[in-house]
């Protein structure tokens, strides 16, 4: 027994680390086929710090608690007990053998007991969850394992089961066979096995030798039998990352250990950024962004290789749980699988080619991106990526936020979009009038640029201008950006009007651009065309340059993460705030003072929608939730998908110019959401996710879904309700005579409401006059709406556009009058630009760019 023992386990161990060897270069060799990647290798202390912790300390997979303890004693184990596997060797020549050094240490011997038995209860628990989830498609964490490769998860925690059942036997087989030595042992050095040793005591010294062979044999044909598939398998993410792992983490994007969020990185060719400015002088044959497989960056590819296929990102995604084709985790697998058979074909010489298999050949010429055929989700043919696919992304970062090997997906499905507008001129038609208005307004509404102050008008106090007002920015406090939606939509403008005047009341200096502000460029980048981004964005950056831009308030999410995270590459260093995080500031200082309601009024629930650029995208959670909390009469509801688990309200990676054409809508799931915590009021902190949550809203009050009196409102409106409170009296009968429409179809709230109590009635109040500064009679204060009423001063004709204009979420202004343009007595100065990148050609639906 002991010399078949002996032979089989050392054939198969050469076999097998022959074989793993191999694996490993093919690996490595497939992973160069990418491009360079720069910035990976910076700040290598933070880098080890940062691994250590997430491997380690398991910090993202405790993400999931339960599960991230049971991985981490699966993981920890993998390590430690790879030394009984060197016991196991040392035991088919000596059943009494222990390792030199350690020997029967106590510690060394508590320590594995105690993970093996951490790892058989782990393992058990995990194979139990994988065979209970459905096989169909299905919604959120029950549904992450759909299309991973089940039977990779199940062999793999096979072989760990086994292996962990092999050592505990060994170790009774040790405990039991001690009393024949020189030491017999007790249960103190074998606080877990010890009844299994009792259990074999009975048995003759050679009896238990010939077990100590076979269990040991057994272990090792085991572990080297799972060394010997995953060698066959280089694209067996869910055993390799147990390698791959610790490098992707190290190379992550981010040195300090953030996540591959925030802003997004340049195209670059040849591992520099691009130049626009010279794109002449490019080499024809340079890829703007990654239209094959070759176009990546070796980091990219690295990602791929690491997947888990754990599902993760899949669960969390937007797009997934609303029935879309788009799944983050079958992006990436579709790309590792296409990447392991097309690599042969790369690494070969052009002289070999001919002589590979067919099948690598047929994989070489698959387009990157292109009608598939099948299931869009997992194609039997055609492409490996689906136009569909690609472009239901929002950009969410839930994916990245959730994976706990640090895949980039947001950056591999924004350089992929990247290819597919500026060379293959392939994108969805409504993106066409996006880029129209970027180029020739300096805006997505294709707006004037002349109309950029319009919000402002009817305040009772003078919002400064640059340039106007203020020779630069050092003679105020702050540059309120107010952003294309602040200045051009209905609903935001109520925010930018709400903020406007709390920085007022607290005595904040600020100033606007007006009519010098343009687009930040964010929908551009993120739709892919970064050729009009670099436009817009230079021209921004020189503005600052010039006006001495430093510190700047944005109430866009969009435009907060942009300007914070983007511009730096452009020469401009700013200190950017969310409005949130101003405001909270203010209240904690004192300089806003909200006002309870001094009638009794009964408390409104609140629940909080988590923009995702303010959110997963920059970790700005506590500041919109601080300043509700001080709201008086009001209490917080919290959604059951909140801060770094918020749901996406669909508007980001510039699909608010985009129509949703399969499944739900997501902007409509969000709502749903909202409206069942039962609050009467869903704040914001966006105006992206204020125009997707109230057409929510409105959908969900036609059906009969909602109530009529919940309303959706920006975190600054309840401030400023609160900070210029009404009496009740007063608030109910400016409630009962307003009209309560709005375009979106919302009510006004009932009395009490933040949004009711600045309205003004037309008799006076039944009040002590004294409380009261202000006349009787009073305005309606706009900022403080739900929705524009009708006659609003923020409606104009040029604020007003059919769906068709620009995509039906996106729906808040036309493209300005001609004539009426040209009757306007300011010229309107159109910024020169370089090319009309966004012009269709004659009879084409695609969205062709050149």
């Amino acid at each position: 027994m002991q010399i078949l023992a002996i032979v089989v386990s050392l054939a198969i161990a050469a076999v097998g680390i022959a074989l793993f060897v191999k694996a490993i270069r093919t690996i490595i060799a497939t992973i160069k086929v990418g491009q360079p990647a720069v910035g990976r290798s910076d700040d290598k202390g933070a880098r080890w710090i940062n691994m250590l912790k997430e491997t380690l300390g398991h910090t993202r997979m405790l993400q999931w608690t339960w599960m991230g303890a049971g991985h981490w004693f699966v993981f920890i184990g993998f390590g430690l007990l790879f030394f009984t596997l060197l016991t196991a060797f040392g035991q088919l020549f000596d059943p009494h053998f222990a390792l030199p050094l350690i020997g029967h240490f106590f510690l060394f011997e508590w320590i594995s007991e105690l993970f093996t038995v951490g790892m058989l209860i782990a393992i058990v628990a995990f194979i139990g969850y994988r065979a209970t989830r459905p096989k169909e498609r299905t919604r959120g964490v029950k549904g992450r394992f759909y299309g991973s490769t089940m039977w990779q998860g199940f062999f793999v925690e096979g072989v760990i089961l086994g292996v962990g059942l092999c050592i505990a036997i060994l170790r009774g087989a040790e405990y039991a066979i001690s009393r024949y030595g020189d030491e017999p042992a007790n249960a103190f050095h074998y606080p877990f096995s010890f009844w299994i040793g009792e259990v074999l005591s009975g048995l003759s010294e050679n009896a238990l030798a010939h077990v100590i062979y076979l269990v040991a044999m057994i272990k090792i044909l085991v572990s080297f039998t799972w060394m010997i598939v995953i060698s066959l398998n280089p694209d067996m993410g869910v055993a390799w990352h147990r390698f791959t792992a610790f490098f992707n983490i190290w190379f992550k994007r981010e040195a300090d250990g953030g996540t591959a969020l925030g802003g997004l990185r340049p195209i670059m060719i040849n591992g520099a950024p691009i130049d626009f400015e010279n794109i002449e002088d490019l080499d024809e044959d340079a890829a703007l962004g990654v239209g094959k497989l070759e176009d990546f960056a070796w980091k990219g590819i690295l990602d791929f290789t690491s997947c888990t296929e754990c599902g993760r990102c899949q669960s969390q995604c937007p797009a997934w749980n609303t029935e879309k084709p788009l799944s983050p985790k079958l992006l990436i697998t579709n790309l590792r699988d296409h990447a392991y058979t097309k690599a042969p074909y790369l690494l070969a010489d052009e002289s070999e080619r001919d002589a590979l298999p067919d099948h690598i050949k047929a994989e070489a010429e698959r387009e990157l991106v292109g009608a598939t055929e099948g299931d869009p989700t997992l194609p039997s043919g055609g492409a490996v990526i689906d136009p569909e696919v690609l472009w239901n992304c929002t950009s969410c970062g839930a994916c990245v936020q959730q994976c706990p090997v640090d895949i980039e997906h947001v950056d591999h499905i924004m350089d992929m979009r990247r290819y597919q507008v500026l060379v293959e001129s392939n994108f969805p038609a409504e993106l066409n009038q996006l880029f129209k208005g970027l180029e020739n307004k300096g805006n997505p509404w294709n707006m004037s640029p002349n109309a950029r102050m319009d919000w402002a008008k009817g305040l009772d106090f003078e919002v400064k201008q640059v340039g106007t007002d203020v020779e630069d920015l050092d003679e105020v406090d702050w540059l309120f950006w107010v952003g294309c939606a602040g200045a051009y939509e209905d609903r935001a403008k109520k925010t930018t009007r709400a903020v406007a005047e709390l920085l007022d009341l607290a005595g904040v200096t600020f100033a606007v651009l007006g009519n010098g502000e343009t687009c930040t460029g964010d929908p551009a980048r993120r739709s892919g065309n970064e050729f009009v981004f670099q436009q817009l964005a230079m021209q921004n950056a020189e503005v600052f340059k010039e006006t001495k831009v430093k510190k700047v308030v944005s109430t866009c999410a969009h435009c907060f993460n942009t300007l914070k995270n983007e511009y730096a590459e452009f020469g401009v260093e700013l200190e950017v705030v969310h409005h949130t995080q101003l405001l909270n500031r203010l209240v904690r200082e004192g300089r806003l003072t909200p006002v309870a309601e001094t009638n009794g009024t009964a408390k409104r629930s609140i629940t909080y929608h988590d923009p995702c650029y303010l959110g997963r995208h920059n970790q700005v959670y506590s500041p919109p939730r601080e300043l509700l909390a001080v709201l008086p009469n009001a209490e917080m509801k919290e959604m059951p998908r909140n801060s770094e688990r918020s749901f996406c309200c669909g508007a980001g990676g510039a699909r608010m110019w985009m129509e949703e054409k399969t499944g739900e809508r997501i902007n409509l799931n969000r709502t749903t959401e909202a409206v069942g915590t039962g609050a009467d009021q869903i704040a914001v902190g966006c105006p992206f996710c204020r125009v997707m949550l109230s057409d929510g809203l409105t959908s969900l009050q036609a059906d009969g879904k909602a109530r009529e009196e919940v309303e959706v409102l920006d975190v600054a409106q309840m401030l400023l309700a609160s900070v210029k409170r009404a009496p009740v009296a007063e608030a109910a009968q400016g409630a009962a005579s307003s009209d309560g429409s709005a375009d979106s179809g919302t009510s006004t709230a009932a009395a009490g409401t933040a949004t009711a109590v600045l309205d003004r009635p037309e008799e006076p109040a039944a009040e002590p006059a004294e409380r009261f500064e202000e006349p009787a009679e009073q305005p309606k204060d706009e900022a403080t709406e739900a929705e524009p009423e009708p006659g609003d001063v923020t409606r104009t004709e040029e604020t007003v556009s059919d769906p068709q204009d620009v995509g039906a979420d996106a729906a808040a202004a036309k493209e300005p009058d001609p004539e009426a343009e040209a009757a306007a007595t300011e010229p309107e100065a159109e910024p020169a630009r370089a090319t009309k990148a966004s012009e269709p050609s004659p009879g084409d639906d695609q969205g062709k760019l050149f």
